[in-house]
């Protein structure tokens, strides 16, 4: 197996002084922070020279002769297409296609490492596990062993090291970066009884590689439907928080899952009824929610 994927140190400033903790529903917490260097730093990610390190993210090692196919006939991503040192994002679903973990597999010459936000509802090799029966795999913890997050149009992707001249942003900055682009994140945005397609995240799903959990599921509301629910990148030009309700012509039809302040006012993510995607859209307070 390949050595730790501790990365190399990054050319230029490393910043680490302005991280402080969020809480599960998007909110920032409320110790003061350096608003510049924050707005430095999510530019930084903007415009894809900056990185956020992942050693908050849980390592789990999947190995054994049947490791890739095994796999690969559970998550969303293709793994085995994956060459070895690269990375893939994926899903695992529950059979009826509901969402039960977000995480990056990193592929490596003897097994996959999958790395996991902690606080998500259930650990990866928990729910993995009860699927290895007499399959050569095996799930273990991985001490000593992170990537990093580079940013990405669809949100963020694993890396063995940042590139060249990249700089370190902190946790809190990647969050703010995450919601200004309206990038869901599993459990604050979504949660266990989401669907991919409520947040458009069908494109962590490898449609053409043959089974996964919940394919059939999938491919239901793909082809015949849409989801119950949408998620919504908004804005506003008044404070709002997560966790206040939106209302569309006088009735509740979805919550605020997470909020930070903008250059231009406030950014959030919204969970909808999917009816009232395409209506005007409110808070409690009276402030207009306009799409991102």
């Amino acid at each position: 197996m390949e050595g730790p994927l501790d990365p190399t140190n990054a050319r230029g400033e490393v910043v680490r002084d302005q991280q402080r903790p969020r809480d599960l529903h998007g909110r920032l917490s409320s110790q003061k922070v350096d608003t510049h260097r924050l707005e430095e730093q999510v530019d930084a990610l903007d415009e894809g020279r900056a990185y956020v390190d992942g050693v908050r993210l849980r390592a789990v090692e999947v190995t054994g002769a049947d490791a890739g196919g095994w796999l690969n006939d559970l998550v969303t991503a293709a793994v085995e297409a994956v060459p070895s040192g690269g990375a893939a994002r994926s899903l695992l679903l529950t059979p009826t296609g509901r969402v039960r973990a977000d995480f990056h597999v990193v592929r490596l010459d003897g097994g996959f490492l999958l790395f996991q936000e902690p606080d998500q509802p259930a650990a990866i090799d928990d729910l993995l596990r009860p699927y290895v029966l007499s399959s050569d795999v095996a799930l273990r913890p991985a001490g000593g062993v992170h990537v990093v997050l580079l940013p990405s149009e669809r949100g963020w992707t694993a890396a063995r090291a940042p590139g060249d001249g990249a700089v370190e942003a902190s946790a809190e900055a990647g969050e703010v970066w995450r919601i200004r682009r309206g990038v869901p994140r599993f459990p604050t945005d979504l949660d266990e009884e989401s669907l991919p397609a409520e947040a458009g995240l069908e494109s962590l799903i490898d449609f053409t590689k043959g089974c996964f959990l919940g394919q059939e599921a999938v491919a239901k509301v793909r082809n015949l439907g849409h989801p119950p629910r949408a998620i919504l990148a908004l804005r506003s030009a008044v404070p709002v928080t997560s966790g206040e309700p939106v209302f569309a012509d006088g009735r509740e039809v979805g919550t605020v899952t997470s909020a930070a302040a903008s250059r231009e006012g406030f950014a959030l993510l919204a969970r909808v009824r999917w009816d009232a995607r395409t209506r005007a859209l409110i808070t409690a307070s009276g402030g207009e929610l306009a799409l991102a």
